[in-house]
């Protein structure tokens, strides 16, 4: 039984899933919370400096939707920079284990 143990604590090392399932959880959890950080604090304060009443969702060029593209491009950004931060801080980058 032992062994078997030792077996899959390996495989889990050696095939990174646990960076896989931090970043999947991390990011999962950390989305909520971004977009309402970019959606009522970034935006009204970006779309004041543009003179949009609708924040910078409503910016357009033409019949393109500009504003919301770059909204959804702030998120991203945001929540790809803390789970980075986030598993370089607790160290979970070092739980895999290196391939030879």
């Amino acid at each position: 039984m032992n062994t078997q143990l030792a077996g899959f604590i390996d495989f889990i090392r050696t095939q990174g899933v646990v960076g896989l399932a931090v970043g999947f959880i991390l990011g999962g959890a950390v989305s909520k919370v971004v977009s309402a950080l970019v959606n009522d604090i970034v935006n009204p304060i970006i779309g004041l400096a543009l003179g949009s009443t609708d924040g910078l969702k409503g910016m357009t060029l033409g019949p393109i939707l500009l504003g919301d593209f770059i909204t959804v491009l702030i998120d991203f950004l945001i929540i790809a920079a803390v789970v980075y931060f986030i598993v370089k801080g607790l160290g979970f980058d070092k739980l895999d284990k290196p391939k030879e």
